[in-house]
């Protein structure tokens, strides 16, 4: 796919992403000069008639929502067999990437998030469009803090022509449980998956997970989440309750809309405490945390409408219901599904190479000290990867708090496990690390020294900061650290030059040549030659080849055919008479053309 043109206009550069159902491509639009992404639909799908309709309707769709925290949608087509959406390049980090970077994010931050995401849904249902596949790879966290929501591309839209297939649509860890069962999804169904995302965001761990597709899908159904402030005691009891409404099993128990999810947020992060009343807090029991398993978006297939019934024993699960009717064969039938699902699941899984050879299970290590926690993940065929001080009330000094991957994952031999290991130190003794965006390396360093941190600084391009500030920092604002830590800032060197691609113009006029290369931005000089092969006024050379990558703004000289020069007349060994002029009140001459001058007489 790389160095291939889409639809004569989107040329491939680079693959910059995988997805379940797509894999994601930086292109350049040849046509209008920018950077853009491309998302195209993997054969397997491409051959669906079903999702091949499914793709151009939500492509369309999409590409009506406005909204500054959503990816903007430009173009859609199909070349070949190739189905793809262009839509908005966005430089940043997706969310999941930046919570598997650094564990859990502050609270408050993590609301700010949630808040914009709240935003971005609340266009879409407007629309009657449901995403259906919310997650946090799917939330991209840009330089300046804000975030867009990506890829509608499985988003259910409301139109009447399209009839809704059996199969079960998203990302295990993040479904609703009405979407694991195939029911009919509502706007409160990407509500819970929100509620999912902020829950892994505030405690840097997911809340289900199982060992493939399916056990979690169940999960989500019967389980309840072990509540946040267990994992994290930072987080606000307001906010807690916000995520907890958010995972409410029933749609009916979330919240309402996404713009009442909005305000109840805003609410907390304003210091009202209004949310508290619009808010149930509803005590849900420990459950045992979640892990990263299967994170690609998956067509999960189920048996009509058939309900995945909580299994026996399931920790954490609700009170048992009375007693219907038909009991006996109702539990046979679910029984019966849940085989049918399990097997179904197990081949989706399979496909995907969770099974078989070349994959490693992580450990358990958590409440290891450091040095058990090597041996055991060096055991498992894995590695150490980033340790991180993090003060807790229940895990003894020394000891590791919590992991990522989590437990029970199925990873690529030699992955990098990173770990939070218990400070044993109460959060008077440990530095807030301040907010550095927006100053300058002096400036930093400063403030850094007086808090009795060391600053390393590094540099990057920015579209939003300014050359010479700060645009992003790691440890991230507000989290906790020793004295003495390293806080690492970037310093902007301003905005990225954007690349446009040469056009060719030989051949072509020296007007409409000079008009094309403009068109790109680009600085014209034309020289002429002289050439008896080309028409006047053709191009016959350019200093950059067609097809070339340059900085916007570059030099490039053009050369233009023009007519070799006439000979000097020659003069005739007879010369001819002149003629007489005309008499009169004229003063003009005779003809010249026989070699004499004409004689200019007047009246």
């Amino acid at each position: 796919m790389v160095n291939r043109t889409l639809g004569n206009r989107y040329q491939v550069t680079e693959k910059i992403g995988m997805g379940g159902m797509a894999e994601v491509y930086k292109a350049t639009d040849s046509t209008l000069g920018r950077t853009v992404a491309v998302k195209v639909m993997l054969p397997q799908y491409a051959s669906d008639p079903n999702f091949a309709a499914r793709f151009r309707q939500e492509a369309q769709a999409a590409a009506n929502l406005s909204s500054p925290y959503i990816v903007n949608i430009y173009d859609w087509g199909r070349d070949g067999d190739s189905y793809y959406i262009v839509m908005e390049y966005v430089r940043g980090t997706d969310l999941k990437t930046a919570i598997q970077q650094r564990g859990n994010i502050h609270p408050r931050k993590v609301a700010e998030i949630g808040s914009q995401v709240c935003s971005a849904l609340s266009v879409a249902h407007g629309y009657d469009i449901i995403h259906r596949d919310i997650k946090s790879a799917n939330i991209m966290v840009q330089g300046d803090g804000n975030v867009k929501v990506m890829d509608f591309g499985i988003a259910q839209a409301g139109h009447p022509g399209m009839t809704q297939d059996s199969s079960v649509l998203g990302t295990a860890h993040y479904v609703s449980p009405e979407q694991a069962q195939g029911k009919k999804l509502t706007p409160a169904s990407d509500l819970y998956s929100l509620g999912i995302v902020l829950y892994e965001a505030a405690t840097g761990q997911l809340p289900f997970d199982g060992p493939d597709v399916v056990s979690v899908a169940m999960k989500q159904v019967s389980d309840l989440p072990v509540p946040p402030r267990q994992l994290n005691p930072n987080i606000d009891p307001q906010f807690e309750a916000i995520i907890m409404t958010a995972l409410e099993k029933n749609p009916d128990d979330r919240f309402a809309t996404a713009k009442e999810m909005q305000r109840a947020i805003d609410d907390y992060l304003s210091g009202r405490s209004s949310a508290e009343t619009q808010v149930l807090n509803h005590g849900y029991a420990a459950a045992g945390a979640g892990a990263y398993g299967v994170d690609q978006t998956t067509v999960m297939p189920t048996p009509g409408q058939t309900t995945i019934m909580p299994g026996g024993g399931r920790q954490g699960g609700r009170q048992p219901q009375p007693q219907r009717s038909n009991t006996t064969r109702n539990v046979i039938i679910a029984l019966i599904a849940i085989v049918l699902i399990a097997g179904i699941g197990f081949f989706v899984a399979n496909a995907a190479g969770l099974f078989g050879g070349g994959s490693a299970t992580v450990p358990n290590v958590q409440g290891q000290t450091e040095q058990e926690a090597r041996r055991s993940l060096t055991n498992a065929g894995l590695k150490v990867g980033k340790i991180k001080l993090d003060i807790s009330e229940t895990v003894e000094k020394g000891k590791v708090i919590s992991q990522n991957p989590t437990p029970n994952s199925h990873v690529e031999p030699g992955t990098a496990v990173d770990l939070v290991i218990s400070s044993g130190k109460t959060s008077s003794e440990l530095v807030t690390v301040p907010n550095l965006r927006g100053l300058t390396a002096s400036e930093a360093e400063q403030q850094l020294a007086a808090l009795g941190l060391v600053g390393e600084s590094k540099q990057d391009s920015s579209d939003t900061v300014e050359a010479g500030k700060i645009c992003d920092q790691d440890p991230a604002v507000n989290s906790q650290v020793e004295a003495g830590s390293k806080v690492t800032y970037t310093v902007s060197t301003g905005k990225k030059k954007e690349n446009v691609l040469v056009p060719s113009v030989l051949g072509i006029g020296e007007v409409d040549a000079v008009s094309a290369l403009e068109g790109r931005g680009l600085s014209v000089s034309v020289d002429y030659e002289s050439s008896t092969s080309a028409s006047q006024g053709e191009v016959i050379r350019q200093s950059i080849s067609g097809g070339t990558e340059v900085a916007k703004g570059s030099s490039i000289t053009i050369t233009v055919a023009v007519s070799p020069y006439p000979s000097e007349p020659t003069t005739p060994d007879t010369p001819g008479e002149g003629g007489e002029g005309n008499t009169g009140g004229d003063t003009t001459g005779g003809d010249t053309s026989g070699g004499g001058e004409g004689d200019a007489t007047t009246s």
